[in-house]
């Protein structure tokens, strides 16, 4: 069954531009779509995964490790993980 959730986190696109050289250009298995947006206070985050495992598979092989070496080089300290919140999918319409 997939997997939606979307998390803020604070930052700007050239941060997340950043974390996404650090993950690489490797496939991201069982990922369907990420939506980033800008927000008041950072970047939001709307993720479908073919499934919660892959998700957190990817996040916590590819994603945080990225994060933490993106930040420590900027001489920032990672907190702690965004809170994640599931969505109830409905539907998902590819292009």
């Amino acid at each position: 069954m997939a997997h939606a959730f979307f998390f803020d986190v604070p930052g700007d696109a050239e941060m997340y531009r950043r974390v996404k050289e650090a993950i690489g250009q490797d496939e991201a298995k069982g990922q369907i779509v990420q939506l980033v947006t800008a927000t008041d206070t950072g970047l939001r985050h709307l993720g479908v995964w073919e499934s919660k495992e892959d998700w957190e598979r990817y996040r916590d092989e590819r994603v945080r490790p990225a994060v933490e070496r993106v930040l420590s080089a900027a001489g920032l300290t990672p907190g702690a993980h965004p809170e994640e919140h599931p969505l109830e999918l409905v539907d998902v319409m590819p292009a």
